[in-house]
């Protein structure tokens, strides 16, 4: 059973896994190099644990201790219960969700290790926005992807934001990140993937055409938004794709046409 343990200082270096976290590029280093990401919200939370995270602690608000009573009595992690205001000075914000959990990262798993068993793959290209990156695996867990590879600049999938906007499903679509780019896709044709290049050109076939849920192995790359996929990238890919827009819009936001794609690439598949 964990320890609840009220805090009334909020320079107490117990609740340090919880200070700045409004500070983007703080927590971009720091977490990481400290093996740790913060899950906020009862859900996220639980679904943390349930990926198997371990959790270091928990920072809440009084109403969220009976709430959260069933994790606190099962983990040995500490619990600090804290005022709303005290919280919103350790993090830098109002924690409205009044939960947090610092929880311990896992080894990542390598691209070969994922690509080995996957069929639909995920492939992100400078992906930097927090609140892209956690659409994105949402989506591509509700469609049934299989896997997320990275390139080496994309953002962290365990940063606050990513796992809040994804409601957790950042824990549910194993990932990794490849070592170089654009030289990190050989290794994903060489597994026998399709490489499909998602691009607004209108050189690029309709998903209608190339029909990529036939296909025995895909691999959707996905670039940044704004700047779409580099030209290595689209040099890199086997084909081109593109979703049809109507009315003059020329593309959609990354997060919605990954959303668009997927289902394009996995429907007529079952899914877990």
């Amino acid at each position: 059973m964990a320890d609840l343990i009220t805090v009334e200082d909020p320079a107490d270096p117990r609740l340090r896994d919880y200070t700045g976290l409004t500070d983007v590029e703080l927590r971009r280093k720091r977490e990481p190099a400290e093996g740790l990401f913060i899950a906020e919200g009862e859900k996220v939370i639980r679904r943390a644990k349930d990926a198997g995270y371990e959790m270091r602690s928990m920072l809440l608000s009084a109403k969220w201790v009976d709430v959260m009573r069933d994790v606190i009595d099962e983990l040995p992690a500490p619990v600090y219960a804290v005022s709303p205001d005290l919280a919103e000075r350790v993090t830098g914000y109002h924690v409205h969700r009044g939960a947090l959990a610092s929880m311990q990262r896992k080894p990542l798993p390598t691209p070969d290790d994922l690509l080995r068993t996957a069929r639909r793959v995920v492939v992100m290209e400078s992906v930097n926005d927090h609140t892209n990156i956690g659409a994105i695996f949402r989506s591509a867990a509700a469609l049934g992807m299989d896997a997320v590879l990275l390139s080496p600049d994309c953002a962290d999938p365990l940063y606050r934001r990513s796992v809040k906007v994804s409601m957790g499903a950042v824990f549910a679509v194993p990932y990794a990140r490849l070592d170089s780019w654009p030289k990190g896709l050989d290794s994903v044709r060489e597994a026998g993937f399709g490489l499909l290049a998602l691009t607004p050109d209108e050189k690029a076939k309709t998903l209608d055409e190339v029909a990529p849920h036939r296909m025995e192995r895909v691999a959707l790359m996905l670039g940044a938004e704004g700047d779409g996929l580099s030209t290595q990238a689209l040099v890199a890919a086997d084909d081109w794709v593109r979703i049809p827009m109507a009315h003059g819009v020329d593309s959609l936001n990354v997060g919605a046409a990954a959303a668009v794609a997927f289902y394009a690439v996995a429907t007529g598949r079952p899914t877990p």
